[in-house]
């Protein structure tokens, strides 16, 4: 597909995927990795790049430094559990998405007539919507989205964005569950904040936190 997109006359491609989507607690992310497409027929996509969720922690980590070097550029956006609860799920994913993208703008200095083309995960295109709204960083070059079900499965540049996203939102969680006794009842260090049922069990008991998602449905 990011061949496909390369002949269409783009200049850059841009995989995007989430996570912590489903989390009751801490930010959710959008990872994005960016390949230009002049570089493309020259970069061997690293083996074994996949869905994060088919790979073990361990074997993110270890592929992490190779992902990252075959991008042309990477970043990864996010949105607070505060800004979930103010926007709504489907808005910080787009707000997220938009930050990790102007990162990258940033980054590689782009400027009009630049063509960015980019692959979505899944069925809906957050990111689109979001664009000029008020919350929403001043890009340089907006992206033209297309969206695919389990693209993270099928192309190189979202499995890459897909990796990047969970290695860094879980050494965030475990940093934040290390740096504080005040969070340590949740065992985020484990549970990255999903709610597995000794982090149900500990809302119950203990109430929720600054980092909770407040609108949503906790115990």
């Amino acid at each position: 597909m990011e061949r496909e997109l390369a002949a269409s006359g783009y200049d850059l491609l841009v995989g995007f995927d989430e996570v912590g989507r489903g989390a009751l607690a801490g930010p959710v992310m959008v990872g994005a990795a960016a390949i230009a497409t002049s570089d493309l027929a020259k970069r061997q996509v690293p083996e074994g790049v996949a869905d994060s969720k088919l790979l073990t922690a361990h074997r993110r980590e270890g592929m992490l430094d190779a992902l990252c070097s075959w991008c042309t550029a990477y970043a990864v956006g996010q949105a607070t559990n505060t800004e979930i609860d103010e926007w709504g799920i489907s808005h910080a994913l787009g707000i997220a998405a938009l930050r990790a993208l102007n990162n990258i703008e940033q980054h590689l200095a782009v400027v009009a007539p630049y063509r960015i083309g980019a692959i979505l995960d899944g069925p809906n295109d957050y990111i689109t919507k979001a664009l000029d709204t008020f919350d929403a960083p001043l890009l340089a070059i907006p992206a033209e989205i297309i969206t695919r079900v389990k693209a993270d499965q099928q192309c190189a540049s979202v499995a890459t964005a897909s990796v990047i996203a969970k290695v860094t939102r879980d050494r965030l969680m475990v940093s934040i569950a290390q740096g504080n006794p005040a969070y340590r009842p949740y065992h985020w260090a484990q549970n990255k904040g999903y709610g597995s049922a000794e982090h149900r069990a500990a809302i119950a008991r203990y109430g929720a936190t600054d980092l909770h998602r407040r609108s949503w449905h906790l115990v």
